[in-house]
């Protein structure tokens, strides 16, 4: 376990968790804390036997969104060049890690939180989670990706109705909507989580981050160009060491040993 005052980073097996820990303020962000989950990210990049994360929070929430008595002094321009710098940074680094993300969402993923929730590449919450945007109700828009990521997961009019009414959404809703994956009996989110990211460590780390990141490409651009792109990035990952190895495992018809590499 490494020494954070904000978020608990420890690394079992392969796999790390960060978990938000100011559970005193339903793990309300700071810029403190995104740059710790910043250090912690890149502890992760640094570590090539660490092949996937779970994001959660601790105590009842997931995370309450931004707290509101953490803000820039600054004003302007240098007032947006900070958020970018911390909570960005962090919510960039979450999306673009080298390793598989899961967020497990513990409790209330609300505003800014609701944006973290996001970011996992697999999002799995426990039964009693509800996702609230909340900003409308201080007179706020949605920021932190929010109008953004959601109407890509839910749809336009979905995203709308919520960000606008503030209605939470409840976990086996969220399930039906296709904004999260797996909705779990509350005592048992950390151990799928767990069992998830085992398996996703002894994975094909690169092929199963490539794959992530051609679905976040295919958006922007038009069919054949992303087929092309599915070759390109298909010949290069062709051949790395785990594909020798898997493509050598189902000719031998045995059980592939991936490494990472």
């Amino acid at each position: 376990m490494s020494d954070f005052k904000d978020i608990i980073f420890e690394v079992e097996d392969g796999v790390a968790t960060i978990t938000l820990n100011r559970p005193q303020a339903l793990n309300a962000l700071t810029f403190e804390m995104m740059f710790e989950v910043q250090e912690a990210l890149a502890k992760i990049e640094a570590d090539p036997s660490i092949r996937a994360l779970i994001l959660t929070g601790a105590g009842r929430a997931f995370c309450s969104g931004q707290d509101l008595r953490s803000r820039s002094s600054d004003e302007g321009e240098a007032k947006i060049q900070a958020v970018m710098d911390s909570y960005f940074g962090a919510m960039d680094g979450l999306r673009k890690l080298r390793v598989p993300v899961i967020t497990a969402i513990n409790g209330t993923a609300a505003g800014a939180g609701f944006s973290f929730a996001l970011v996992g590449d697999v999002i799995m919450a426990a039964r009693s989670a509800k996702f609230i945007q909340v900003f409308s109700r201080i007179g706020l828009i949605p920021d932190m990706g929010s109008t953004y990521l959601l109407p890509q997961v839910i749809g336009r009019a979905r995203a709308l109705k919520v960000m606008l009414t503030n209605e939470p959404i409840m976990a086996e809703t969220a399930l039906e909507w296709g904004l999260i994956s797996d909705c779990v009996a509350d005592e048992e989110l950390m151990t799928m989580a767990r069992d998830l990211a085992a398996k996703l460590a002894k994975g094909p780390t690169r092929a199963l981050v490539a794959t992530r990141n051609m679905v976040d490409e295919a958006a922007d651009n038009d069919f054949a160009t992303h087929v092309r792109r599915e070759l390109e990035v298909q010949m290069d990952i062709a051949q790395s060491a785990d594909a020798t190895e898997g493509i050598a495992a189902f000719v031998e018809k045995r059980q592939a040993v991936f490494t990472g590499g």
